[in-house]
Protein backbone atom coordinates (compact mmCIF):
# COMPACT_ATOMS: atom_id res chain seq x y z
CA UNK A 1 0.00 0.00 0.00
CA UNK A 2 1.55 3.37 -0.67
CA UNK A 3 1.03 6.36 1.52
CA UNK A 4 1.91 9.91 0.50
CA UNK A 5 5.18 10.96 2.10
CA UNK A 6 4.50 13.43 4.89
CA UNK A 7 5.89 17.30 4.62
CA UNK A 8 9.19 17.49 7.05
CA UNK A 9 12.49 19.07 7.04
CA UNK A 10 14.15 16.03 7.31
CA UNK A 11 16.63 14.99 5.03
CA UNK A 12 18.14 11.78 4.88
CA UNK A 13 21.62 12.88 4.75
CA UNK A 14 21.06 14.12 8.82
CA UNK A 15 21.42 10.22 8.97
CA UNK A 16 24.09 8.96 6.62
CA UNK A 17 26.23 11.64 7.57
CA UNK A 18 26.31 10.63 11.29
CA UNK A 19 26.31 6.89 10.29
CA UNK A 20 29.77 7.70 8.35
CA UNK A 21 31.60 9.57 11.17
CA UNK A 22 34.68 8.10 12.05
CA UNK A 23 33.83 7.07 15.61
CA UNK A 24 30.14 6.57 15.10
CA UNK A 25 30.60 2.69 16.80
CA UNK A 26 27.74 0.83 15.01
CA UNK A 27 29.31 -0.97 12.75
CA UNK A 28 26.64 -2.96 12.05
CA UNK A 29 24.56 0.58 10.56
CA UNK A 30 27.67 1.22 8.47
CA UNK A 31 27.16 -2.03 6.67
CA UNK A 32 23.46 -1.70 5.84
CA UNK A 33 24.39 1.98 5.03
CA UNK A 34 27.08 0.58 2.54
CA UNK A 35 25.23 -2.03 1.09
CA UNK A 36 22.54 -0.02 0.52
CA UNK A 37 19.77 -1.74 3.10
CA UNK A 38 19.37 1.55 4.95
CA UNK A 39 16.42 3.36 4.53
CA UNK A 40 15.46 6.16 5.88
CA UNK A 41 11.60 7.03 6.29
CA UNK A 42 11.28 10.70 6.93
CA UNK A 43 8.20 11.62 9.37
CA UNK A 44 6.84 14.64 11.66
CA UNK A 45 6.66 14.48 15.12
CA UNK A 46 7.63 11.49 17.23
CA UNK A 47 4.70 13.11 20.07
CA UNK A 48 2.15 12.65 17.65
CA UNK A 49 0.22 9.57 15.78
CA UNK A 50 0.31 11.23 12.13
CA UNK A 51 2.42 9.23 10.76
CA UNK A 52 1.38 5.69 12.71
CA UNK A 53 -0.44 4.00 9.66
CA UNK A 54 2.36 4.89 7.48
CA UNK A 55 4.86 3.24 9.72
CA UNK A 56 3.24 0.06 10.39
CA UNK A 57 2.54 -0.31 6.54
CA UNK A 58 6.28 0.11 6.36
CA UNK A 59 6.93 -2.04 8.64
CA UNK A 60 4.94 -4.88 7.38
CA UNK A 61 6.26 -4.12 3.99
CA UNK A 62 9.55 -4.61 5.60
CA UNK A 63 8.98 -7.97 7.01
CA UNK A 64 7.83 -9.21 3.95
CA UNK A 65 10.80 -8.21 1.98
CA UNK A 66 13.10 -9.75 4.45
CA UNK A 67 11.21 -13.01 3.84
CA UNK A 68 11.45 -13.18 0.40
CA UNK A 69 15.03 -12.03 0.64
CA UNK A 70 16.91 -12.60 3.97
CA UNK A 71 20.46 -11.76 3.42
CA UNK A 72 22.51 -9.38 4.63
CA UNK A 73 22.20 -6.77 7.24
CA UNK A 74 19.61 -4.23 6.93
CA UNK A 75 17.52 -1.49 8.74
CA UNK A 76 14.85 0.49 8.82
CA UNK A 77 15.57 4.12 10.20
CA UNK A 78 12.50 6.38 11.33
CA UNK A 79 13.53 9.91 11.20
CA UNK A 80 11.29 12.50 13.12
CA UNK A 81 11.58 16.27 12.37
CA UNK A 82 11.02 16.56 16.21
CA UNK A 83 11.06 17.79 18.90
CA UNK A 84 14.46 17.66 19.34
CA UNK A 85 14.52 19.00 23.04
CA UNK A 86 13.42 16.38 24.66
CA UNK A 87 14.80 15.11 27.73
CA UNK A 88 15.60 11.38 27.82
CA UNK A 89 12.47 10.57 29.58
CA UNK A 90 10.10 12.47 27.46
CA UNK A 91 11.70 10.80 24.43
CA UNK A 92 11.18 7.35 26.27
CA UNK A 93 7.87 8.24 26.88
CA UNK A 94 7.18 9.06 23.18
CA UNK A 95 8.94 6.10 22.07
CA UNK A 96 6.92 3.47 23.59
CA UNK A 97 3.78 5.80 22.98
CA UNK A 98 4.68 5.32 18.66
CA UNK A 99 5.73 1.63 19.79
CA UNK A 100 2.11 0.85 21.59
CA UNK A 101 0.62 2.42 18.32
CA UNK A 102 2.17 0.28 15.69
CA UNK A 103 1.78 -3.07 17.85
CA UNK A 104 -1.82 -2.03 18.32
CA UNK A 105 -2.18 -1.57 14.36
CA UNK A 106 -0.70 -5.12 13.84
CA UNK A 107 -2.93 -6.72 16.12
CA UNK A 108 -5.96 -5.93 15.16
CA UNK A 109 -4.79 -6.77 11.41
CA UNK A 110 -4.71 -10.30 12.78
CA UNK A 111 -0.70 -9.99 12.66
CA UNK A 112 0.47 -13.05 14.02
CA UNK A 113 3.44 -12.62 16.65
CA UNK A 114 6.78 -14.14 15.79
CA UNK A 115 6.65 -17.31 17.66
CA UNK A 116 10.37 -17.41 18.31
CA UNK A 117 10.47 -14.56 20.51
CA UNK A 118 8.53 -13.28 23.59
CA UNK A 119 5.53 -10.44 23.47
CA UNK A 120 5.70 -10.16 27.24
CA UNK A 121 8.26 -7.00 28.00
CA UNK A 122 9.32 -8.26 31.24
CA UNK A 123 10.42 -12.04 29.50
CA UNK A 124 13.62 -12.13 28.91
CA UNK A 125 13.29 -13.37 25.75
CA UNK A 126 10.96 -10.17 24.57
CA UNK A 127 10.97 -8.37 20.86
CA UNK A 128 8.44 -6.65 19.30
CA UNK A 129 6.48 -8.36 16.10
CA UNK A 130 5.40 -6.93 13.26
CA UNK A 131 4.02 -8.64 10.14
CA UNK A 132 5.07 -11.44 11.88
CA UNK A 133 8.88 -10.95 12.25
CA UNK A 134 10.67 -9.90 15.36
CA UNK A 135 11.98 -6.60 15.40
CA UNK A 136 14.09 -4.74 18.34
CA UNK A 137 14.82 -0.55 18.50
CA UNK A 138 17.33 1.90 18.88
CA UNK A 139 15.91 5.16 19.62
CA UNK A 140 18.63 7.45 19.32
CA UNK A 141 17.83 11.99 19.71
CA UNK A 142 19.95 14.84 19.72
CA UNK A 143 20.03 14.63 24.26
CA UNK A 144 20.98 11.09 24.78
CA UNK A 145 23.39 11.16 27.07
CA UNK A 146 24.88 8.03 25.44
CA UNK A 147 27.34 9.07 22.64
CA UNK A 148 26.38 6.79 20.53
CA UNK A 149 23.07 7.48 20.43
CA UNK A 150 23.25 10.81 19.98
CA UNK A 151 21.30 12.01 16.64
CA UNK A 152 20.02 15.43 15.22
CA UNK A 153 16.75 14.90 15.29
CA UNK A 154 14.22 12.19 17.26
CA UNK A 155 15.09 8.29 15.26
CA UNK A 156 13.81 5.06 15.80
CA UNK A 157 15.69 2.18 13.99
CA UNK A 158 13.98 -0.95 13.55
CA UNK A 159 16.30 -4.34 13.37
CA UNK A 160 15.29 -7.44 12.25
CA UNK A 161 15.48 -10.39 15.12
CA UNK A 162 16.45 -12.98 12.65
CA UNK A 163 19.01 -11.31 10.63
CA UNK A 164 21.19 -11.22 14.24
CA UNK A 165 20.59 -15.04 14.45
CA UNK A 166 21.43 -15.78 11.58
CA UNK A 167 24.89 -13.82 11.88
CA UNK A 168 24.89 -15.87 15.46
CA UNK A 169 24.84 -18.88 13.18
CA UNK A 170 27.59 -17.95 11.11
CA UNK A 171 29.82 -17.44 14.04
CA UNK A 172 30.25 -13.55 13.23
CA UNK A 173 27.68 -12.09 15.47
CA UNK A 174 29.96 -12.22 18.56
CA UNK A 175 33.03 -10.78 16.48
CA UNK A 176 30.56 -8.10 15.40
CA UNK A 177 29.04 -7.18 18.87
CA UNK A 178 32.28 -7.08 20.21
CA UNK A 179 33.95 -4.52 17.83
CA UNK A 180 30.44 -2.23 18.41
CA UNK A 181 31.05 -2.43 22.49
CA UNK A 182 34.97 -1.74 21.74
CA UNK A 183 33.90 1.57 19.47
CA UNK A 184 31.30 2.59 22.12
CA UNK A 185 33.64 2.32 24.95
CA UNK A 186 36.09 4.37 23.14
CA UNK A 187 33.48 6.82 22.26
CA UNK A 188 31.87 7.25 25.33
CA UNK A 189 34.34 5.86 27.74
CA UNK A 190 32.52 3.59 29.65
CA UNK A 191 30.82 0.11 28.62
CA UNK A 192 26.90 1.14 28.48
CA UNK A 193 25.72 -0.62 31.58
CA UNK A 194 22.40 -1.53 29.69
CA UNK A 195 23.25 -3.86 27.28
CA UNK A 196 22.75 -7.49 27.87
CA UNK A 197 22.44 -10.62 25.20
CA UNK A 198 19.20 -11.84 24.29
CA UNK A 199 17.80 -14.09 26.74
CA UNK A 200 19.57 -12.58 29.64
CA UNK A 201 17.15 -10.08 30.19
CA UNK A 202 14.40 -7.88 28.63
CA UNK A 203 16.05 -5.94 25.94
CA UNK A 204 13.36 -3.52 26.29
CA UNK A 205 15.15 -1.65 29.03
CA UNK A 206 17.66 -0.97 25.73
CA UNK A 207 15.55 0.49 23.02
CA UNK A 208 15.20 4.27 24.82
CA UNK A 209 18.94 4.16 25.33
CA UNK A 210 18.33 5.38 28.83
CA UNK A 211 20.22 4.16 32.02
CA UNK A 212 17.28 2.39 33.99
CA UNK A 213 17.30 1.26 37.06
CA UNK A 214 15.96 -2.31 38.25
CA UNK A 215 12.75 -1.01 39.32
CA UNK A 216 11.81 -0.07 35.83
CA UNK A 217 8.81 -0.83 34.23
CA UNK A 218 8.22 -1.15 30.42
CA UNK A 219 5.08 0.66 29.54
CA UNK A 220 4.05 -1.58 26.81
CA UNK A 221 1.52 -4.25 26.31
CA UNK A 222 0.36 -6.18 23.41
CA UNK A 223 -2.75 -8.28 23.25
CA UNK A 224 -1.40 -11.19 21.78
CA UNK A 225 0.82 -11.38 24.66
CA UNK A 226 -0.72 -14.97 26.95
CA UNK A 227 -2.21 -13.71 29.90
Amino acid sequence: MLFPESATTVDPSEIFDRIAEPDFPCVGAKSAMARGTLKVIACRALDSSWDDVRIHWALLEWAQKYRENPEGLRSLAICFEGPTELSEDEFEKHMWNRIQSFADKDAWLGQPYDHRVSADPNDPHFSLSFGGEAFFVVGLHPNASRPARQFPRPTLVFNLHDQFERLREEGRYDRMREAILDRDEALAGSINPMLARHGEASEARQYSGRAVGSDWKCPFSDERSPA
